[in-house]
């Protein structure tokens, strides 16, 4: 669960804090990007006086393929959030508040509900790995057959014919340091 009411916390002096415990949420990322483990971890809630200051230590695993050898791995994830959210309806009046001066910042509900889903999903979502891999030593696919290399280390295709595609390149050699 990671939507709080903060009505109480609004309502105590500037610093006031209460944390809560993120056993087993689970949170749809992406079409292309699913979580592997659910979301562990801590949230902190603190009162600024004007708003509410969300501060979360979480970790999770994405469910992704190695990007050597295409093999399924769970890649951990651990993300540090901070966040501050401004109320939205004024906790002493029930008035909304003007939202002009800022209208891109995070809002509290007419409830004076915290949501923090969507600032979980963008985190994760930023702490991908671009090349996730299954091991730091994986050596990936043979170029030539696809065999797995991790599996058959000493994969060996022979002296077989070289692709005439290639024929141009092999006969270039790089020039020598000293020339």
């Amino acid at each position: 669960m990671l939507s709080y009411n903060v009505a109480g916390l609004l309502r105590s002096t500037p610093g006031t804090a209460r944390r809560y415990e993120v056993h087993a949420a689970t949170l749809e990322i992406a079409d292309d990007l699913r979580l592997a483990a659910p979301i562990e971890g801590e949230v902190r809630l603190a009162s600024t006086g004007r708003s509410i200051l969300a501060t979360a230590e979480l970790t999770t695993a994405l469910d992704e393929r190695c990007s050597r050898c295409l093999a399924p791995v769970a890649t951990p994830v651990h993300v540090s959030l901070q966040e501050e959210a401004l109320p939205s309806i004024d906790i002493d009046t029930g008035l909304p508040v003007d939202t002009a001066a800022e209208p891109d910042a995070l809002r509290l509900d007419d409830h004076h509900e915290l949501d923090l889903q969507e600032s979980v999903r963008e985190a994760i979502s930023l702490a991908e790995p671009i090349v996730p891999l299954c091991r730091p030593d994986c050596r990936g696919l043979c170029p030539r057959c696809g065999t797995d290399l991790n599996d058959d280390p000493d994969h060996d295709h022979g002296d077989m014919p070289l692709d005439p595609r290639l024929a141009g390149l092999a006969a270039w050699r790089a020039p020598d340091a000293g020339d």
